[in-house]
């Protein structure tokens, strides 16, 4: 969660300025002991994608999937260590997920001669079938 000569690493290796990255503790709601409601436990952490040091083609890809900011959350714990390597998690998936390029678009094949046959065949013995149940002609 340390920074490496100022950069961050996402698990698939993505490489992310420690400048472009911020987090903000704050007090968890909800119900608590006397403890829990004065203790700045929430962790909000933010990635800025316009400063991150992207190439311009992730920058782009990421800014059209999420925008210019990336925040993740996390109040579920009462450590606010456990709740930050929650939340850097969750912002560092959400950065992964947002930069992955576009799967290859299909390209068009023709079907094999035996695929055409195949499917005319079939065809055929469900049309052959509907015959079947049709009611005989009255003229017969």
């Amino acid at each position: 969660m340390e920074p490496f000569d100022g950069v961050y690493r996402t698990p698939r290796g993505l490489r992310l300025a420690a400048d472009a990255v911020s987090w903000v503790a704050t007090r968890s709601g909800g119900p608590g002991g006397q403890h829990a409601n004065t203790s700045d436990t929430a962790v909000t952490i933010t990635i800025d994608v316009e400063t991150a040091g992207f190439t311009a083609a992730i920058r782009d890809r990421v800014l059209a999937a999420v925008g210019p900011t990336i925040s993740a959350s996390s109040a579920g714990s009462r450590s606010q260590f456990r709740n930050r390597a929650t939340a850097w998690a969750a912002a560092l998936e959400r950065l992964d997920e947002a930069a992955k390029p576009p799967p290859p678009a299909r390209r068009a094949t023709r079907p094999s001669k035996s695929a055409v046959r195949k499917r005319l065949e079939g065809k055929r013995r469900v049309a052959e079938r509907k015959q079947d149940r049709k009611r005989p002609s009255s003229d017969e």
